[in-house]
């Protein structure tokens, strides 16, 4: 019977990755990968020969009905990001929901993702947080930073160094500058770094430095 695993994989650091996703992706049928030459690298790291196939924000829409075929025909399939879990901020919703309507079993692993060890890094309340994942990058951006403005829970987004300063400096204009914030880049990698402060100090801290690597963004809630 047809078979849809969600694989997480390592957000940096290779040996983020447990014992059952890595033999769940030597003996899939054929791997779902987002970039397939950043998962032909995992897959060589850790001798994997399952053939990969793209799928990704760009053709998962036109493509999708195509996939649930293959998949139907085959015993065990799984899906990767280029880091993470599936569906997080990734490609993945999408063919789940469609594997479900389809009676595909669908099973997600545990495993990598950056907004848990970004939250519980921060020192900020994390037993009720919410995740916005990126913001809209320019219509209904403004608009939906100014609706959290009351949000009492942490807020977590990810967002990309390009835009971290523009981000940090938005939060600013709806929120009080001494609001706390965590911000975590290049997480499990050789440089991560996780800046804990106001607001205003953290526009400080980055705007004097080259910014690289992913970023999750950790806001306090309204006191």
């Amino acid at each position: 019977m047809a078979k849809l695993y969600i694989v997480p994989t390592p957000i940096g650091n290779l040996e983020d990755i447990t014992l059952r996703a890595l033999r769940i992706l030597k003996e899939a049928d054929f791997i779902l990968a987002e970039d397939t030459r950043t998962s032909g690298k995992l897959l060589k790291h850790y001798e994997i020969q399952s053939r990969l196939q793209a799928y990704h924000k760009f053709n998962e829409h036109k493509s999708v009905a195509g996939f649930i075929e293959k998949i139907k025909q085959s015993n065990m399939v799984a899906l990767i990001s280029d880091a993470g879990t599936p569906g997080i901020s990734d490609p993945g919703y999408l063919l789940v929901k469609h594997c479900i309507d389809n009676d595909i079993e669908v099973e997600c692993l545990p495993g990598a993702t950056a907004l848990i060890p970004a939250i519980v890094n921060s020192g900020l309340p994390n037993d009720r947080f919410i995740f916005e994942g990126f913001l809209p990058q320019k219509k209904g951006r403004q608009k939906r930073i100014e609706a959290l403005k009351e949000e009492q829970r942490t807020i977590v987004f990810y967002e990309s160094p390009h835009r971290l300063i523009k981000t940090l400096s938005q939060l600013l204009e709806f929120l009080n500058e001494d609001r706390k914030v965590s911000v975590s880049r290049e997480l499990t990698k050789i440089y991560e770094e996780n800046f804990r402060g106001t607001l205003s100090q953290a526009i400080e801290h980055f705007s004097e430095r080259s910014i690289k690597g992913e970023i999750v963004i950790v806001l306090e809630g309204k006191n």
